[in-house]
């Protein structure tokens, strides 16, 4: 079962019809329990870092998410991914400090925030998440603030709005990405499905 953690965010239900129509076992929750004995857990994101990681703590999910990430495969999504790093510019917050690194927000400088549609994610070698994907394929972004890591090997795929930042992050089983792949239609899917495939 992937226990996708419910903590007041929006777009929780749009991951829970992805994996559904995928035909993959999941439970929208915030149970310290059911967390605990998930096969993976998937950490939605559309909000503020700040609200979000009140509301972990509130759930008293913080500790057992920072256990339990070690543990299990993961899955940060958009937000998700952000609150992975040690402190966002979004709110001064402390997040769950599972990687080394900051988040900040883009810089004004002829872009648009938020960053909002669809570009081309770059990389190399190919990630397992993004098995069976073309580089430069696009996928969707809703974003004003990006990750800068202070480990760039866990930067496993780029994009760029106004300056390149990362798209995917990797460290064993933990992922996460900027993009939103219950939005990104059929690309969208096959990431869910290779997230999958690693439990």
């Amino acid at each position: 079962m992937i226990a996708v953690v419910d903590y007041a965010a929006g777009n929780l239900r749009s991951v829970t019809r992805a994996l559904d129509f995928l035909k993959l076992k999941n439970e929208a929750t915030n149970d310290p329990v059911k967390i605990q004995k998930a096969d993976a857990i998937i950490i939605p994101g559309v909000g503020a870092a700040g609200t979000a990681m009140r509301e972990l703590q509130k759930a008293g999910l913080v500790k057992v998410l920072r256990e339990e990430i070690q543990e299990k495969p993961f899955l940060g999504i958009c937000l998700g991914l952000q609150i992975l790093f040690e402190k966002s510019a979004e709110d001064a917050t402390e997040c769950l400090g599972i990687f080394e690194g900051l988040v900040e927000k883009f810089s004004a400088d002829g872009i648009k925030i938020p960053h909002i549609g669809w570009n081309p994610v770059d990389f190399g070698k190919t990630p397992k998440i993004l098995k069976g994907i073309k580089t430069k394929t696009p996928f969707y972004f809703v974003h004003s603030y990006f990750a800068k890591p202070k480990d760039n090997s866990i930067v496993k795929a780029t994009t760029t709005h106004g300056q390149a930042f990362p798209a995917v992050v990797n460290r064993e089983q933990i992922w996460g990405v900027q993009f939103h792949p219950e939005k990104s239609g059929a690309v969208g899917l096959q990431v869910l499905q290779n997230f999958a495939d690693l439990i």
